[in-house]
């Protein structure tokens, strides 16, 4: 099995690998779209701002690639933070569309004059399993404990597509699913043993 981690130039790619080698996983990086035709599962990572995200996804000329892998052949698609929000439709954050994999719209937190609250989210929080027969949450604890950083989250078309659900000021998709298109919210490579476990669900059983 061969993960691979796109590289188009934004988000913390090596950790992501490392922590799949720690764990005997087959990861390598990619950055053209004949090498996403040979990986049996991907990973979109992210960080920063959803136009220069989706910008430099776009430039990298592998958009098509990473469709056909998810949509035509139905292959597993992991994205993490940044990479998460982009399989949506559209941020809030921008005007640039996103990758319209699964059907939310990505929005800024806000706390209605809750002035107690920091944006952005940022620091370890716990979430909560809403679909906990999901192979990516088989064994996990059904509290887990993730490090966050982002000022915008998912909010979904329907609560099928919620897998995770988090607190800060009130409850959000900490992680999302349709069919074989996973996204988290958190960095599952700054999480220690939970994040280890929840890469390993998703290298092995999903």
């Amino acid at each position: 099995m061969m993960i691979a981690v796109i590289d188009y130039g934004i988000g913390n790619v090596s950790s992501i690998v490392n922590m799949l080698k720690k764990i005997g996983v087959n990861a390598t990086l990619v950055s053209e779209s004949s090498k996403i035709e040979e990986a049996e599962k991907l990973i979109l990572p992210g960080v920063g701002a959803f136009d220069t995200g989706m910008q430099k996804l776009n430039d990298s000329g592998m958009v098509d690639a990473i469709k056909k892998h998810a949509i035509n052949e139905r292959k597993p698609l992991l994205g993490i933070c940044l990479g998460m929000q982009m399989l949506g439709r559209k941020s809030e954050e921008g005007k640039t569309p996103g990758l319209h994999l699964i059907p939310f719209d990505t929005k800024r937190f806000d706390f209605k004059g809750n002035t107690t609250l920091k944006i952005p989210h940022m620091g370890w929080d716990l979430t909560t399993s809403v679909q906990k027969e999901d192979s990516m949450l088989l064994e996990l604890d059904p509290m887990q404990r993730y490090y966050f950083v982002h000022s915008y989250h998912a909010v979904c078309d329907r609560e099928e597509y919620v897998l995770m659900r988090c607190e800060y000021g009130y409850s959000f998709a900490a992680a999302v699913k349709k069919d074989n298109i996973y996204g988290v919210q958190f960095h599952p490579e700054k999480s220690h043993r939970f994040g280890m476990a929840l890469l390993e669900n998703f290298a092995r059983r999903v």
